[in-house]
């Protein structure tokens, strides 16, 4: 039985402020022309379809339409929600869907949804586990242990009646210790949400999302199969792809990936800025690219960024590296933290991981917050 795995769609994601959805378009075009070549028996969507919990409009109308072209192709889908997803909303028309074979993950309840395929060689079982987090296990299970990811996980799993002696195979997003990180993964501090990839030993092949790099962790069958598209400057140098993971008999799985090509490559250019600018430096490579340029010139270009643009329109980042700023840039940082309020701290924070500032409602409350926990300490 086959089955094709991906992964962290974030749809309507936008980096450095630019938007993404030309570029997701693009990509899912290519995968369904992958699918309707394989012709998998299903295609698994491991969390993070959206980027945002209330996802734009075109977002949404793009993944819509995604979702039809692959019901159009008569191949079952497997969705469950990641930590960017809104469990409700993805869960929306999931009965109606299903009809269609297209299986969406519920707001969690202690249940875990199953369903169960049939190829020559018997049965194989497909289980849904969206993201958890321990207060949802610890709601359905109350009385339970579930005070870290792992411990919840291994409850929520507990309470699944696998059949060990058919195959299993389980769609989950969660942080699996080992897992090799890049710059756009969310993660928890402190590392409570990572989870041992001995939780998933009795399921035969474990197609999970969350970590943006494709690789295996623990066993070849424990697998991240990445984000379609690169979406930070850290994996400039990945290579993208969609996974196909093939049931044999029991014991038996074939993994292989199949590359994708984006509209628009992420790339680092480094040099002088007479270097970037010259023919021969671009001659030959996609100029629409999305690139993050380093100038080692020792002065600053004045208006570089705009100059810049006009060879290189989608350039997304510049960055000096020079005697200047190798030297100044640790005592910056620790100037500028230390100028900064508490408050001030946490705005940074949280609109860069909200891609949007916080509105006065948010930012009053933490204040308020931030001062109590200030009192607190004093005491």
């Amino acid at each position: 039985m086959k089955f094709i795995h991906l992964s962290d769609l974030h749809m309507g994601k936008r980096v450095n402020e630019f938007s993404m959805l030309e570029d997701q378009k693009y990509i899912l075009g290519q995968i369904l022309s992958i699918v309707k070549a394989e012709q998998p028996d299903g295609v698994i969507l491991a969390g993070d379809v959206y980027d945002k919990a209330v996802p734009p409009a075109e977002a949404v109308q793009v993944f819509d339409s995604f979702l039809t072209g692959l019901a159009a192709l008569h191949t079952a889908v497997f969705v469950v929600s990641g930590n960017h997803d809104s469990a409700e909303r993805l869960a929306f028309g999931a009965g109606l869907m299903s009809g269609s074979r297209v299986y969406v993950t519920p707001v969690y309840d202690g249940r875990i949804t199953t369903v169960a395929m049939e190829d020559a060689w018997g049965e194989v079982q497909v289980h849904l586990l969206p993201f958890l987090k321990p207060a949802l296990v610890r709601h359905a299970f109350p009385g339970e242990s579930a005070e870290t990811s792992e411990e919840a996980v291994k409850t929520a799993l507990s309470h699944l009646d696998i059949d060990t002696d058919k195959r299993n195979v389980l769609a989950a997003h969660q942080f699996v210790t080992g897992a090799s990180l890049s710059e756009s993964e969310e993660l928890a501090v402190g590392g409570l949400d990572q989870i041992s990839a001995s939780v998933f030993a009795d399921f035969d092949y474990v197609a999970l999302g969350h970590i943006h790099g494709p690789q295996w962790v623990g066993r070849e069958t424990v697998r991240y199969c990445g984000t379609p598209l690169k979406y930070s400057f850290s994996e400039a140098g990945q290579e993208k792809s969609v996974t196909v993971a093939e049931l044999g008999p029991k014991g038996e799985v074939l993994v292989r990936t199949i590359p994708l090509k984006p509209l628009r490559d992420m790339r680092k250019l480094r040099g002088t800025y007479l270097e970037v600018t010259a023919k021969s430096f671009y001659e030959g490579t996609n100029r629409e690219d999305y690139v993050q340029i380093t100038l080692t010139d020792e002065e600053d270009i004045p208006d570089g960024m705009q100059k810049l643009r006009v060879i290189y329109p989608n350039l997304m980042r510049l960055e000096y590296d020079n005697r200047r700023t190798r030297q100044g840039q640790q005592i910056q940082a620790a100037e500028a933290v230390e100028e900064k309020s508490g408050l001030q701290l946490f705005e940074e924070f949280y609109e860069l991981q909200n891609n949007g500032p916080m509105s006065g409602e948010q930012r009053e409350f933490a204040g308020k917050l931030i001062d109590r926990v200030l009192e607190g300490e004093g005491r």
